[in-house]
């Protein structure tokens, strides 16, 4: 289902956005608004700050958008709660963050990912100073050069990965970081592999 169909709502989804950042203080080091879906890349502080947050901007957008377009209690406007998996720091936060912030160039929305508005990486070169106070220093060294690294393909073993994390809500970094990691936060179900159900064969 398409979330933002025009530019104000992407617009008045950035201020929720923001509203939740000043209200919450969450670190936001990277993100993509899509028609139909978004990415963020968040490092919160605390436990338990990554949900209240994500409490806080998903419950405020369903309200305005069913208000907006006369929907409410026509049913969910999100299919359930969001995914979300930690990150290795190093290489692996370098890749999500490309694969979050290329999203736009990806869906051949435009041909320089820096160019959707809707972005962080537009935020980061175009913004004002006031637009780049939503988005925080990252916990590794930003790249020289970081604008010309989006906007080169991915491998698509970096991609597919990526893709299962998003999915399995696995881990994602080297594999000694992964299993650790899963063990620690209760993760290790992410690892299995999805289970298939039994083909059951009879006449009729």
């Amino acid at each position: 289902m398409e979330l933002f169909s025009k530019e104000k709502d992407y617009a008045a989804f950035e201020g929720l956005l923001e509203e939740a950042w000043e209200s919450r203080a969450m670190r936001i080091c990277a993100y993509c608004l899509m028609p139909n879906h978004w990415h963020f890349v968040l490092w919160p502080e605390h436990d338990g700050d990554l949900a209240a947050f994500m409490q806080q901007l998903t419950t405020k957008h369903v309200r305005r958008w069913q208000l907006h377009r006369g929907r409410v209690g026509y049913g969910h406007v999100y299919q359930g709660r969001y995914k979300s998996f930690p990150v290795e720091e190093e290489q692996y936060f370098y890749q999500l963050a490309r694969y979050v912030e290329r999203n736009a160039l990806r869906a051949a929305l435009v041909e320089r990912a820096e160019a959707w508005r809707w972005s962080s990486l537009w935020r980061r070169c175009s913004g004002t100073p006031q637009e780049k106070r939503l988005l925080s220093a990252w916990p590794v060294a930003y790249p020289k050069g970081w604008c010309k690294l989006v906007n080169e393909p991915q491998t698509e073993a970096e991609v597919d990965a990526i893709r299962r994390c998003v999915a399995r809500g696995q881990p994602y970094g080297g594999e000694n970081w992964v299993r650790r990691t899963a063990e620690q936060l209760g993760l290790e179900s992410t690892l299995r592999a999805p289970h298939r159900p039994r083909k059951v064969t009879g006449k009729q």
